[in-house]
Protein backbone atom coordinates (compact mmCIF):
# COMPACT_ATOMS: atom_id res chain seq x y z
CA UNK A 1 0.00 0.00 0.00
CA UNK A 2 1.29 3.44 -0.84
CA UNK A 3 1.30 5.84 -3.74
CA UNK A 4 3.18 4.44 -6.75
CA UNK A 5 3.61 4.81 -10.46
CA UNK A 6 3.74 1.95 -12.97
CA UNK A 7 5.55 1.94 -16.30
CA UNK A 8 6.67 -0.12 -19.27
CA UNK A 9 8.13 0.34 -22.71
CA UNK A 10 11.15 -0.37 -24.86
CA UNK A 11 14.49 1.17 -25.62
CA UNK A 12 14.58 3.00 -28.93
CA UNK A 13 16.73 1.24 -31.53
CA UNK A 14 17.91 4.72 -32.62
CA UNK A 15 19.16 5.75 -29.14
CA UNK A 16 22.39 5.02 -27.28
CA UNK A 17 22.13 2.87 -24.16
CA UNK A 18 25.63 3.85 -22.91
CA UNK A 19 24.63 7.54 -23.22
CA UNK A 20 21.45 6.97 -21.20
CA UNK A 21 23.37 5.06 -18.54
CA UNK A 22 25.90 7.88 -18.21
CA UNK A 23 23.17 10.52 -17.92
CA UNK A 24 21.26 8.59 -15.27
CA UNK A 25 24.48 7.74 -13.42
CA UNK A 26 25.30 11.47 -13.28
CA UNK A 27 21.85 12.25 -11.87
CA UNK A 28 22.12 9.46 -9.28
CA UNK A 29 25.55 10.72 -8.20
CA UNK A 30 24.28 14.30 -8.03
CA UNK A 31 21.48 13.29 -5.65
CA UNK A 32 23.65 10.70 -3.85
CA UNK A 33 21.33 7.84 -4.77
CA UNK A 34 22.65 4.31 -4.79
CA UNK A 35 22.80 2.92 -8.31
CA UNK A 36 23.82 -0.23 -10.16
CA UNK A 37 24.93 -0.53 -13.76
CA UNK A 38 24.19 -3.75 -15.64
CA UNK A 39 25.30 -4.55 -19.19
CA UNK A 40 26.04 -1.37 -21.15
CA UNK A 41 24.83 -2.61 -24.51
CA UNK A 42 22.56 -5.04 -26.32
CA UNK A 43 23.55 -8.10 -28.35
CA UNK A 44 23.93 -7.11 -32.00
CA UNK A 45 20.87 -7.38 -34.24
CA UNK A 46 18.59 -8.48 -31.41
CA UNK A 47 16.04 -5.64 -31.32
CA UNK A 48 12.47 -6.41 -32.34
CA UNK A 49 13.02 -10.10 -31.72
CA UNK A 50 10.54 -12.24 -29.85
CA UNK A 51 13.20 -13.96 -27.74
CA UNK A 52 15.58 -12.61 -25.14
CA UNK A 53 18.51 -14.02 -23.24
CA UNK A 54 19.04 -13.89 -19.48
CA UNK A 55 21.08 -10.66 -19.54
CA UNK A 56 19.90 -7.31 -18.22
CA UNK A 57 21.18 -4.05 -19.69
CA UNK A 58 20.81 -0.57 -18.23
CA UNK A 59 20.89 1.03 -14.81
CA UNK A 60 18.84 1.09 -11.63
CA UNK A 61 18.90 3.60 -8.80
CA UNK A 62 17.22 4.01 -5.43
CA UNK A 63 16.32 7.42 -4.01
CA UNK A 64 16.11 7.61 -0.22
CA UNK A 65 12.85 6.19 1.21
CA UNK A 66 11.85 5.09 -2.31
CA UNK A 67 11.68 1.80 -4.15
CA UNK A 68 14.24 1.13 -6.86
CA UNK A 69 13.71 2.71 -10.27
CA UNK A 70 14.57 0.17 -12.98
CA UNK A 71 15.79 1.61 -16.27
CA UNK A 72 16.75 -1.87 -17.39
CA UNK A 73 16.07 -3.82 -20.55
CA UNK A 74 16.10 -7.37 -21.80
CA UNK A 75 18.16 -8.22 -24.86
CA UNK A 76 15.06 -7.64 -27.04
CA UNK A 77 14.98 -4.00 -25.85
CA UNK A 78 11.89 -4.30 -23.62
CA UNK A 79 11.92 -2.85 -20.09
CA UNK A 80 12.18 -5.31 -17.24
CA UNK A 81 14.18 -5.86 -14.07
CA UNK A 82 16.40 -8.63 -12.70
CA UNK A 83 13.65 -9.57 -10.24
CA UNK A 84 10.97 -9.78 -12.94
CA UNK A 85 13.31 -11.80 -15.17
CA UNK A 86 14.04 -14.20 -12.34
CA UNK A 87 10.37 -14.69 -11.42
CA UNK A 88 8.72 -14.61 -14.85
CA UNK A 89 11.45 -14.99 -17.47
CA UNK A 90 11.00 -18.72 -17.93
CA UNK A 91 7.27 -18.92 -17.23
CA UNK A 92 5.10 -20.83 -19.66
CA UNK A 93 1.97 -19.12 -18.27
CA UNK A 94 0.78 -16.32 -20.60
CA UNK A 95 -0.60 -14.21 -17.74
CA UNK A 96 2.61 -14.52 -15.74
CA UNK A 97 4.70 -13.60 -18.80
CA UNK A 98 3.02 -10.17 -18.86
CA UNK A 99 4.49 -9.40 -15.41
CA UNK A 100 7.95 -9.64 -16.95
CA UNK A 101 7.45 -6.17 -18.43
CA UNK A 102 5.50 -4.47 -15.62
CA UNK A 103 7.57 -2.12 -13.47
CA UNK A 104 6.42 -0.12 -10.45
CA UNK A 105 7.95 2.35 -8.02
CA UNK A 106 6.39 3.23 -4.67
CA UNK A 107 7.17 6.85 -3.79
CA UNK A 108 4.80 7.19 -0.81
CA UNK A 109 7.56 7.45 1.79
CA UNK A 110 9.99 9.38 -0.42
CA UNK A 111 7.53 12.25 -0.71
CA UNK A 112 6.07 14.59 -3.27
CA UNK A 113 9.33 16.20 -4.42
CA UNK A 114 10.96 12.86 -5.24
CA UNK A 115 7.79 11.72 -7.00
CA UNK A 116 7.77 14.85 -9.16
CA UNK A 117 11.50 14.58 -9.87
CA UNK A 118 11.15 10.96 -11.00
CA UNK A 119 8.19 11.78 -13.25
CA UNK A 120 10.12 14.64 -14.87
CA UNK A 121 13.13 12.36 -15.33
CA UNK A 122 10.98 9.71 -17.00
CA UNK A 123 9.46 12.31 -19.33
CA UNK A 124 12.95 13.47 -20.31
CA UNK A 125 14.25 9.92 -20.84
CA UNK A 126 11.14 8.96 -22.78
CA UNK A 127 11.64 11.81 -25.25
CA UNK A 128 15.28 10.89 -25.79
CA UNK A 129 15.65 7.12 -25.32
CA UNK A 130 12.38 5.18 -25.12
CA UNK A 131 9.60 4.05 -27.41
CA UNK A 132 6.12 2.72 -26.72
CA UNK A 133 6.54 4.05 -23.17
CA UNK A 134 3.53 4.28 -20.88
CA UNK A 135 3.17 5.46 -17.29
CA UNK A 136 0.21 5.10 -14.97
CA UNK A 137 0.72 7.49 -12.08
CA UNK A 138 -1.52 6.98 -9.05
CA UNK A 139 -0.81 10.62 -8.19
CA UNK A 140 -1.86 11.60 -11.74
CA UNK A 141 1.14 13.93 -12.01
CA UNK A 142 2.43 12.21 -15.18
CA UNK A 143 -0.92 12.76 -16.85
CA UNK A 144 -1.79 16.24 -15.55
CA UNK A 145 1.30 17.98 -14.13
CA UNK A 146 -1.08 19.17 -11.40
CA UNK A 147 0.94 19.60 -8.17
CA UNK A 148 -2.17 20.27 -6.05
CA UNK A 149 -3.80 17.04 -7.24
CA UNK A 150 -0.58 15.15 -6.45
CA UNK A 151 -0.41 16.73 -2.99
CA UNK A 152 -4.05 15.86 -2.26
CA UNK A 153 -3.51 12.29 -3.41
CA UNK A 154 -0.40 11.92 -1.22
CA UNK A 155 -2.40 13.21 1.76
CA UNK A 156 -5.24 10.79 1.08
CA UNK A 157 -2.87 7.80 0.85
CA UNK A 158 -1.04 8.88 4.02
CA UNK A 159 -4.34 9.21 5.87
CA UNK A 160 -5.45 5.74 4.77
CA UNK A 161 -2.14 4.14 5.75
CA UNK A 162 -2.11 5.90 9.12
CA UNK A 163 -5.76 4.98 9.74
CA UNK A 164 -5.12 1.34 8.92
CA UNK A 165 -2.06 1.22 11.23
CA UNK A 166 -4.03 2.90 14.04
CA UNK A 167 -6.93 0.49 13.55
CA UNK A 168 -4.65 -2.52 13.90
CA UNK A 169 -3.17 -1.04 17.09
CA UNK A 170 -6.52 0.00 18.59
CA UNK A 171 -8.67 -2.94 17.56
CA UNK A 172 -6.99 -6.24 18.42
CA UNK A 173 -8.24 -9.56 17.11
CA UNK A 174 -11.11 -10.92 19.20
CA UNK A 175 -10.97 -14.46 20.50
CA UNK A 176 -12.25 -16.81 17.81
CA UNK A 177 -12.44 -14.06 15.17
CA UNK A 178 -11.36 -15.14 11.68
CA UNK A 179 -8.85 -13.06 9.70
CA UNK A 180 -11.58 -12.17 7.23
CA UNK A 181 -13.96 -10.98 9.97
CA UNK A 182 -11.15 -9.04 11.66
CA UNK A 183 -10.21 -7.15 8.50
CA UNK A 184 -13.86 -6.52 7.63
CA UNK A 185 -14.30 -4.98 11.08
CA UNK A 186 -11.19 -2.79 10.68
CA UNK A 187 -12.22 -1.66 7.20
CA UNK A 188 -15.71 -0.81 8.48
CA UNK A 189 -14.17 1.30 11.29
CA UNK A 190 -11.91 3.08 8.77
CA UNK A 191 -14.82 3.70 6.42
CA UNK A 192 -16.86 5.25 9.24
CA UNK A 193 -13.96 7.53 10.21
CA UNK A 194 -13.23 8.49 6.60
CA UNK A 195 -16.87 9.52 5.99
CA UNK A 196 -16.68 12.14 8.79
Amino acid sequence: MGLSFHYNGSFSAKASLPAMIEEVKGIAERFQWEYHIYEKGFPENNFDKTHYNQNISGISFTPEECETVWLCFLSDGKMSSPTNLWFYGNSEDKEEQEYLYMLSVKTQYAGIEIHKLLIHLLKYLNAKYFQDFTVTDEGQYWETGDEKLLEDTFKRYTYLIDSFAASIENYPVKTGETHEAYFERILKQMHEKYKK
